[in-house]
């Protein structure tokens, strides 16, 4: 270790160097994980707050433009004594208030008695009147407010804000309440419905219990595809993560090569130190010592890097990095860089103090 303490000091340039390019890489990827969760959150986060144990789509469907469940197979799922299930229907829609904001809105039906009624931090919960809407602190933010008459387009339908709750989205639109009578007017586009369409929902939570497998023309799923029949939810997923696997792909690379030069370039004075008795052990210690201090003192830099710069865009993108995902993403970077590092003590190891000595000379 002092040998270790010794070199880094009298080659801090280099070694500077060596951590300012780890520490980039691991601000790069704290700044992706960060986007990821909060690209996740920003498309899923209104399903994740109904807390549901599995959902059922229609047959053959698994999203919820697709999926409609009769008014039969709802009364099948609700009126079951061995499950605690609900209808829901889910639409995208855009609305204007009197003052001529327009907004996009994810419009979630639900049962305003069951226990997914988000309830209200501001003004009052949804409750069984027609035509009611709790709205998301994200539409607050852009203009609507509560007591607004909001006119959703391409129906007849005119919502009355009665509350709002914290911020809610689905594929990256804010999250609304309404009932279930009121999402059939939307999704179909009237308040004059046929009997086929009457009493449909687009899905049935399941909130508790056991509940079969097939009901009716309905199939039980996880909640993963729940989650999944979010717009671009999957895509989203599939990218960032395909982006942070090269990340740790390329972060063990980087360090091997610094490294790599780094101890190449020392072969001489691994002879000598050989030659004067230094243990093979103390020098591979010493290297792996250098390589750790480095590594972490750089990762714990660019990981601090990267959650300043998401405190610094706020709202302004999806980026959500709380301490345990960073802990973990800094943790992660540091395995995989000192993996980096220890491919080079090979030559450290491996080292003939016979051989070099001649070689140096």
């Amino acid at each position: 270790m002092f040998i270790a303490v010794r070199e880094l000091r009298a080659a801090w340039g280099r070694f500077a160097m060596m951590g300012l390019v780890i520490a980039l890489v691991a601000a790069l990827v704290g700044m992706v994980s960060g986007f990821t969760l909060g690209l996740g959150n920003d498309t899923v986060s209104a399903l994740r707050a109904l807390n549901a144990q599995a959902i059922a789509f229609s047959d053959g469907a698994t999203d919820f433009n697709r999926s409609v469940v009769s008014e039969k197979d709802v009364r099948a799922w609700t009126s079951s004594a061995d499950v605690d299930a609900t209808p829901l229907g889910v639409s995208m829609t855009h609305g204007t208030n009197e003052s001529g904001i327009a907004v996009d809105m994810a419009v979630f039906g639900i049962d305003p008695s069951s226990s997914v009624n988000p309830g209200a931090e501001q003004g009052s919960a949804l409750t069984a009147g027609p035509d009611e809407v709790v709205i998301t602190a994200d539409l607050l933010e852009e203009g609507l407010a509560v007591g607004d008459l909001v006119s959703v387009d391409d129906s007849d339908v005119r919502l009355r804000v009665v509350g709002a709750v914290d911020d809610r989205s689905f594929g990256h639109v804010p999250a609304v309440y309404t009932s279930l009578d009121t999402w059939r007017a939307i999704r179909y586009g009237t308040t004059d419905l046929t009997d086929r369409q009457q009493g449909t929902a687009a899905a049935i939570l399941i909130l508790g219990g056991d509940a079969p497998n097939n009901l009716g023309g309905t199939t039980l799923s996880g909640t993963d595809v729940m989650l999944e029949a979010a717009p671009g939810y999957s895509g989203e997923r599939l990218t960032m993560n395909s982006i942070l696997a090269f990340l740790y792909v390329i972060a063990p690379l980087i360090v091997a090569a610094f490294f790599a030069v780094w101890v190449l370039q020392r072969q001489g004075l691994y002879a000598l130190q050989r030659a004067l008795g230094v243990s093979r052990w103390s020098l591979v210690g010493s290297t792996l010592a250098q390589a750790a201090i480095i590594v972490t003192a750089s990762t714990i830099a660019g990981s601090v890097a990267a959650y300043g710069l998401g405190i610094l865009l706020g709202d302004a993108v999806p980026f959500d990095l709380p301490l345990g995902s960073l802990t973990i993403t800094t943790l992660a970077v540091i395995g995989a860089s000192l993996v980096g590092s220890a491919v080079t003590l090979r030559w450290v190891a491996s080292a003939d103090p016979l051989t070099m000595l001649g070689a140096f000379r």
